[in-house]
């Protein structure tokens, strides 16, 4: 039968009464479903064997029935096309994956996969759900307990995106599933390590690429085999290189030799294949054959098997040259051999000699369970923990039987064999991020896949240095018992306690969140997880977003995000608020709200709130765990009080900046000529508009001008052209408009330029003019016969249309077509002035000559001139309502926004001989999109858990004791899963600052001040900080406002109150009980010697 014009091979059947009770379960799912899109699922019974209906062999596949056939939906996954590219994701849509063991580790690498939108994810298991497989497993629920693993939390994946149905598969899983199946890839969770032989044989007859994701309480490993030859297409993910050539020599070598301009390095390593373009004296260089490069030098390279004969003449000027990826073909061992002979990812450097380890031990743990009927060892469990541990050493030995292990390593096997039985929360999120990616590099030939095996442990977050008694392992019956096997009771409590700070509901907060629920952070009495986001859910946020679901859209994603928290653990005492973290909200996120939280964590995607929440945590010295993305890359930073660094104390090196004159005048890239096109909207049809409608209110807008002599020019002349010489009437004027824009930006400026620098004109050094990076532009003359010039005057005559209010002829989002239809008469009705050379018309050739002028082609006018005129007009008098200012909104594809900077950008592109960007490009460059996929997201939040762990280890046992934190402990990471590189390090440590009389001091440290019930006055403060601190206060101030200075006449101060005289300077009255100042110092003894002091905190004034 047919679902929306999709055939089935299935057959639908009934329901029988007999198993409703167990279909609860599969009850669940359905109101997830119909609460998610309004529409119930399809369940199809599948039998792989047409001649075999037991249940075991059954396969429930859960399809929306709503599901698009269409092409792929780039709103829902537009921040993942950025990453993937559109081939890899449309060769993606045609994969199907099994992923078998539905525990946490599994619904993660479910999870990532349906969101990424492959063609369909089958997940298996033959274990029924238990309690404890809430602790990591988020689609499960207590009602589960009993049921099938696979079947229970399938339709919940379902659930995660339309286009991508799950099946649920309770039987085994043979090379004959996997044949039938069809299945790209297979990914194994939890399984034995006797089944994961079988499974990867099975996979090598069928054809199938393996990835094994198996969590051992805080021990891990991945696995890839992807066959005997795998084609990788693109190793890194990276955007190809290119530079501008700056010479073509051919030295006597007889080689050929390419320099690029001097502003950047080409980038280029030795084996790399490029071609040219664009190169002028030298056509043969030009024949678009890849080649190899030898690198010479960081802006000079040689090109490889290029006989200097078949450059066809010597060098003139310009060119690129273009990097061109070739594929990579990598063989891999199956699991079974790998076993035997295994590679290594590293991931922490620190640990070089723990991969061997930790495969001896995996090994050894194998061996243990089929020694002891499929059992793990127990948790807590000494005598099985000697078992493994004397297997490792048998292993790690070899035939050397008098080897033993050395106690730190043997320590380690211990750990590692007493958790073995646990899968934790942030254990599972760090291998679904991991698994995920390779799943998806299997089924798009995007990034280098694993080579082969990579072992993670987190064996710092242990709470002990030795295992307590075994009794403290011991589980309780609830959900947080495989988190007790491995950190044991008393760790578990203070998880319940722990107040937490979230900032953020975006892609990494609902990571957060979902782990912290799983945690059970937050679930005791008192306790608390604030979340705060500004912002609302999008559909572009509902392919990483994973909490939220299409009827979220609209609404706050804090309050989804919130709701979605309490229905994982009911328990959990969660907040929800939609506020921006910032000094407008000091009064809701006090410093009384700062000292009641553990710890507080970042989860924004802006650099001047980070440092913000930074500041905030620093003051109140509070632990800060931030994380970012982009795209495939992650990085975690933690931030531990008395010991780190803090995230403000380094930044990454600022953004170089396009010069002005560059995007005006001289583009050479296509991302010069979009960002020109996005400020050609933003002053076309929002900040024209909106100075037009300031001045429509009233004179105050031109009074202001008057004191903006830089801009009022032309701020003045634009509002005259927007409300006097080109308002429109109708559509027509519109058209007009749009037609004249066309003229004046593609080709009388163009001639204009080209005027006063003729293509052969040359500099005072007699180098051409045109050359380097400067192109010469071609003017571009209007034809109605060319669609791009229709396309731009009809968008731009649109977007006019709708700044004015003005109807238009028809719907251009129902029917382009027809739209540029009604368009192309008007416009070619149009009588545009032809252009004449002006002779006075100064062009900076770059930023330091001046700012360029806004229109090559237009006499500069007098703002007095300009203001009068706009006066006469009688403007106001003529009831002109409001104009309509567009907000760029990069998300909408239907208002027309990224059409119109696509047509202006490729226009101009044309006219400086750039290849055009689509619409896909031009969005990314001018909405400034940051690529991201939910693997990195997972992978990451599962880190930042790991360091969150280690900081509860530390924590105070009691109210007022210091922590045990210890900066060797704690890991800053930085990952790229396209390498795939997994880099962990120990943080900085904070720097320390010398003091007068040997003293030093940390960002963490501080004078603390206590009033005593009362306001100190500033005589008795000065007096305390020179007796007590040893340091004589020259200058004090409080949030940059300066209360006291030795050379301000300020002695009528000396006796108020310091909480009084930041009420007298600040002009606003002090309700904090907490006052931080900065301070300036001498030495008592030398007034010549500066004192470099810490913050002074200020408490019990009140």
């Amino acid at each position: 039968f047919f679902l929306n014009g999709r055939e089935s091979s299935g057959k639908k059947k009934k329901k029988k009464k007999k198993k409703k009770k167990r279909n609860g379960l599969a009850q669940q799912s359905v109101t997830h479903f119909q609460t998610a899109f309004r529409t119930p699922p399809l369940f199809l019974y599948i039998s792989p064997q047409d001649n075999d209906t037991s249940a075991k062999k059954k396969k429930k596949v859960y399809i929306m029935t709503n599901a698009p056939e269409a092409g792929l939906d780039e709103a829902l996954y537009s921040r993942q096309l950025y990453v993937l590219g559109h081939e890899a994701m449309h060769r993606m849509r045609g994969q199907a994956v099994l992923v078998c063991g539905m525990n946490g580790v599994g619904v993660e690498t479910a999870k990532n996969l349906a969101l990424a939108g492959v063609k369909s994810v089958t997940v298996q298991d033959t274990e029924p759900c238990a309690l404890a497989d809430l602790g990591a497993q988020f689609y499960l629920t207590p009602e589960d307990v009993g049921h099938n693993r696979a079947e229970a939390c399938a339709g919940r994946l379902a659930a995660l995106n339309p286009y991508v149905p799950v099946a649920a598969l309770a039987g085994p899983v043979d090379e004959k599933v996997l044949r039938e199946g069809g299945f790209t890839a297979v990914v194994a969770c939890g399984l034995s390590h006797t089944d994961l032989l079988v499974l990867g044989d099975a996979c090598r007859s069928a054809g199938a690429c393996f990835v094994v994701a198996e969590a051992r309480g805080l021990f891990a490993r991945v696995f890839s085999d992807f066959g005997e030859a795998f084609v990788v297409a693109d190793t890194n993910g990276e955007n190809p290189l290119s530079s501008l050539v700056a010479s073509v020599t051919v030295p006597s070598s007889g080689s050929v030799v390419v320099a690029v301009l001097d502003d950047a390095r080409h980038g280029l390593e030795t084996g790399d294949h490029v071609v040219f373009d664009g190169v002028e004296g030298c056509p043969g260089l030009c024949d678009a054959v890849p080649r190899p490069v030898t690198v010479l030098g960081p802006f000079t390279f040689s090109v490889d098997g290029f006989p200097a004969a078949q450059l066809g003449g010597e060098y003139v000027r310009g060119g690129r040259v273009l990097q061109v990826k070739q594929p990579e073909t990598v063989r891999f061992l199956s699991f079974r051999d790998a076993c035997r002979e295994p590679e290594f990812v590293m991931t922490d450097f620190g640990k070089f000699e723990r991969p061997p380890l930790l495969h001896a031990a995996f090994e050894a743990l194998g061996t243990f369970q089929s020694t002891h009927a499929g059992r793990l060892p127990a948790a807590g469990s000494r005598e099985d923990a000697a078992e493994v541990a004397e297997l490792t050493r048998a292993l790690v030995g070899g035939d050397d039987r008098s080897a033993t292990l050395s106690e730190p390593d043997a320590a380690l096997v211990t750990w590692f064999a007493m958790g073995a039985g646990a899968v934790l929360s942030p254990m599972a999120a760090f291998l679904g991020g991991v698994a995920a990616q390779e799943v998806l590099k299997a089924c798009t030939g995007k990034f280098m896949p694993l080579r082969q095996f990579l072992y993670f442990d987190a064996a710092e977050c242990q709470p002990s240095p030795e295992p307590l008694p075994r009794a403290e392992y011991a589980p309780e019956g609830s959900r947080y018992d495989h988190q007790i096997a491995v950190f044991g009771r008393a760790f578990q409590a203070r998880l319940h306690e722990a107040s937490l700070f979230l900032v953020g509901a975006g892609a990494i907060g609902c990571e957060m969140i979902k782990n912290f629920a799983l945690m059970g952070t937050a679930t005791a009495p008192g306790s608390r997880v604030v979340i705060t986001d500004m912002d609302t859910i999008e559909k572009s946020n509902l392919n990483r977003q994973f909490l939220f679901r299409p009827e979220n859209v609209g609404s706050a994603k804090s309050t989804a995000a919130a709701a979605a928290a309490r229905a994982m653990n009911p328990a959990m005492n969660v907040e929800s608020h939609l506020n921006r973290v910032g000094a407008e909200t000091e009064g809701t996120y006090s410093d009384e709200f700062m000292a009641s939280m553990f710890a507080v964590v970042n989860a924004l995607d802006n650099l001047p709130a980070r440092l913000y929440v930074d500041s905030r945590c620093v003051g109140a010295r509070k632990p800060l765990l931030d994380s970012g993305t982009l795209g495939t890359k992650g990085n975690v930073q933690v931030v531990v009080p008395g010991e780190t660094e803090c995230y403000g104390s380094s930044s990454d090196p600022p953004e170089k900046q396009v010069p002005v004159c560059t995007l005006k005048l001289f583009p050479n890239q296509i991302e010069h000529t979009i960002q020109w096109g996005r400020d050609l909207f933003e002053g076309a049809f929002r900040q024209g508009p909106a100075d037009a409608n300031a001045f429509l209110d009233g004179d105050a807008f031109l009074e202001n001008l008057r004191s903006q002599p830089g801009t009022r020019a032309a701020a003045v002349k634009t509002i005259k052209a927007q409300l006097v010489d080109d308002f429109p009437a109708d559509f027509a004027d519109c058209v007009a408009w749009a037609r004249r824009q066309f003229q004046q930006h593609f080709e009388n400026q163009i001639r204009q330029l080209l005027h006063n620098f003729p293509p052969g004109m040359v500099t005072s050094t007699g180098a051409p003019f045109w050359s380097g990076p400067k192109r010469a532009p071609t003017p571009i003359v209007y034809s109605g016969e060319q669609p791009e010039h229709v396309a731009f005057v009809a968008v731009a005559a649109r977007l006019r249309a709708e700044t004015y209010g003005v109807p238009l002829p028809c719907d251009p989002v129902a029917d382009w077509p027809g739209f540029e239809n009604a368009v192309r008469p008007l416009a070619a009705a149009v009588k545009v002035q032809e252009w004449t050379p002006r002779a006075n018309v100064r062009i900076p050739t770059s930023d330091a000559d001046g700012k360029p002028p806004e229109d090559l082609g237009a006499d500069a006018d007098e703002p007095e001139e300009l203001e009068r005129a706009l006066i006469d007009a009688r403007v106001r008098e003529r009831g002109i309502k409001p104009l309509n200012p567009l907000e760029f909104e990069k998300d909408d594809d239907s208002n027309g926004h990224i059409e119109f900077i696509a047509a202006a950008s490729n226009m101009r592109a044309a006219n400086y001989g750039i290849a055009p960007a689509d619409a896909h490009q031009t969005k990314l460059v001018a909405g400034k999109i940051i690529p991201a996929i939910a693997t990195t997201t997972a992978l990451v939040t599962g880190l930042v858990c790991f360091e969150l762990y280690k900081l509860i280890a530390g924590a105070p046992a009691e109210k007022g004791a210091a922590p045990t934190w210890k900066l060797e402990t704690f890991r800053n990471a930085f990952v790229n899963l396209a390498l795939p590189f997994v880099a962990l390090s120990e943080p900085v440590g904070a720097p320390r600052v010398a003091m007068n009389r040997g003293r030093t001091f940390t960002l963490w440290d501080r004078f603390d001040v206590d009033g005593g019930g009362r306001d100190m006055t500033l005589a008795e403060f000065l007096a305390h900080m020179e007796k007590n601190e040893g340091v004589r206060v020259t200058m004090l101030s409080c949030a940059n406002a300066i209360l006291y200075s030795f050379y301000l006449p300020k002695k009528d101060r000396m006796a108020m109150g310091l909480a009084q005289i930041v009420a007298l300077v600040t002009k606003k009255p002090v309700e904090a009980s907490m006052l931080q100042f900065e301070v300036c110092c001498v030495d008592p003894e030398d007034d010549d010697v500066d004192v470099e002091a810490p913050p002074v905190r200020y408490t019990g004034f009140k």
